[in-house]
């Protein structure tokens, strides 16, 4: 039986030798992008979990508002007993080039509902805020070439002098000092070299067949979706989603075990495939454990590509993701009240610009930077204009928040549905300050007419980007299209 510590070197070195694709919750974008605030102190933070776990994930913290002398960080389980012992803090080390921008790295050890601790002290006293990361593998990695050959050659190597070493213990380790092998002492180690070179081969081929074993016992951990059925009878959209069993219990993952986020168990995009023409933002109903029903909405007709987010009771979120067809005459039911819905031009068409005019004389506009780079945190500004043209005047919150947005690759490789203090689940957000999923930062009270979403585009493309606002009843939807080098 082996340690933990040593079943963690051996479990390193697996994931350091085979390839696996993968999925991840929050679809293709896995990084954290998150705005908060530590009393006096403002953190743009950005978290880039590791692809394999055990993992070190990268942090980086833009700092305003009071001066800061020293920024830690600390890795803790979100939920459970484990997120009652912290570890030792690390410190974040201070940019030569900018003053207010920090970075340092951490290990997440194992998967599942993180946190990370931010103990801030400086001007305006000792302060703390917590940012949840889902913890998951989503890759193995294959052992580079460069490194691969050179550590074969060693093992060939020690091998062959293990076995030299035997055959001269045999042949002339009970001769006296300057006495020759005898002949039948020089079979002996001859017998011995081959015997021992045996058993090494052996060996070597076991231990190759335990690798393979633990390798694929690893590649069991890579982070699959739950799985989800959809069926279309009217306008009814049922979605069945099935309980996860994984190779431990403590990997299961539920269908039964969701908290609200803001105010749903389930958000769900249903965007028109391929020219991402038509789409809605919904929030279907939980009937049964795992089973979500609601009645659409008049659709066009066509397939949609759906993502459904939602958060686990220990604060782990999942984006699923399937389709449906939707027919060409099916009922139809009205909205609900916090649905939405925008009919953009085709992609086809070309790019949208930066202004999009909706439906009752009022404008979304998008500030939007000059070049936009792949893996780069941005404050992605928004702005809703009245029908004179002015800051809109009657804003309510939508959904508890300012704004909400969803972010769309145009080949479906990447979807996060993001909020303006960033990309993390707000339900584990609030988890990870002390709330136990109260979602204490929900607002009724009127917000501004404009809006930032902190984000990062995972990779290069073309990307929709959806927004939806409030003013009064109406909910507004304004679809963007950025290009991303």
């Amino acid at each position: 039986m082996k340690s933990p510590a040593v079943r963690r070197i051996w479990l390193l070195l697996v994931v350091a030798m085979s390839a696996v694709p993968s999925a991840h919750a929050h679809v293709g974008s896995k990084d954290v992008f998150e705005q908060v605030s530590a009393g006096p102190y403002n953190l743009f933070i950005t978290i880039r979990p590791p692809n394999v776990i055990p993992g070190i994930a990268t942090v980086e913290v833009q700092a305003t508002g009071a001066a800061i002398e020293t920024l830690q960080i600390t890795p803790v389980p979100l939920t459970g007993e484990a997120s009652k012992h912290p570890p030792t803090a690390d410190t974040l080390k201070r940019s030569a080039a900018d003053a207010n921008f920090y970075t340092g790295g951490i290990w997440l050890m194992a998967p599942g509902s993180w946190q990370v601790r931010f103990t801030v002290e400086g001007a305006g006293g000792h302060q703390t805020t917590s940012v949840p990361v889902p913890a998951v593998a989503i890759a193995t990695l294959k052992m580079q070439r460069d490194l691969g050959i050179p550590l074969a050659v060693l093992g060939l190597f020690l091998v062959l002098s293990m076995a030299g070493v035997v055959a001269a213990a045999v042949r002339e380790g009970r001769l006296p000092p300057g006495a020759k092998a005898t002949p039948a002492l020089q079979r002996r180690g001859l017998i011995a070299m081959t015997v021992s070179l045996s058993v090494m081969a052996v060996m070597v081929y076991f231990g190759a067949k335990w690798w393979n074993v633990e390798a694929a016992s690893y590649s069991e951990d890579i982070y699959k979706p739950l799985k989800v059925q959809p069926a279309l009878n009217g306008d009814q959209l049922d979605l069945n989603i099935e309980f996860y069993k994984g190779r431990y219990k403590t990997r299961d993952r539920a269908n039964n075990d969701l908290l609200p986020d803001h105010g749903h168990l389930m958000h769900l995009y249903a965007i028109r495939e391929p020219q991402m023409d038509a789409v809605f933002h919904l929030h279907p109903e939980l009937a049964a454990a795992g089973d979500f029903r609601m009645a659409l909405p008049a659709m066009p007709p066509g397939e949609y590509k759906l993502y459904g987010d939602i958060v686990h009771a220990n604060g782990f979120p999942e984006t699923l993701v399937t389709t449906v067809e939707i027919p060409a005459s099916k009922p139809a039911s009205p909205l609900g009240a916090d649905d939405a819905t925008a009919t953009p031009a085709p992609l086809s068409s070309g790019p949208l610009g930066t202004s999009y005019k909706l439906p009752d004389g009022y404008t979304m506009v998008w500030d939007k930077p000059s070049t936009l780079t792949a893996t780069t945190a941005y404050s992605l500004h928004f702005r809703l204009l009245g029908p004179d043209g002015a800051p809109a005047k009657d804003m309510q919150p939508y959904m508890g928040m300012t704004g909400h947005a969803a972010f769309v690759k145009d080949d479906g490789t990447v979807f996060a549905h993001t909020h303006p203090e960033g990309s993390a689940a707000m339900a584990a957000l609030d988890i990870a300050n002390g709330g136990m999923g109260a979602m204490s930062g929900m607002t009724s009270a009127p917000t501004p007419p404009e809006v930032d979403f902190p984000y990062g585009f995972p990779t290069p493309g073309a990307y929709r980007i959806i927004i939806q606002m409030k003013h009064a009843s109406t909910i507004e939807t304004g679809v963007f299209d950025a290009t991303v080098q």
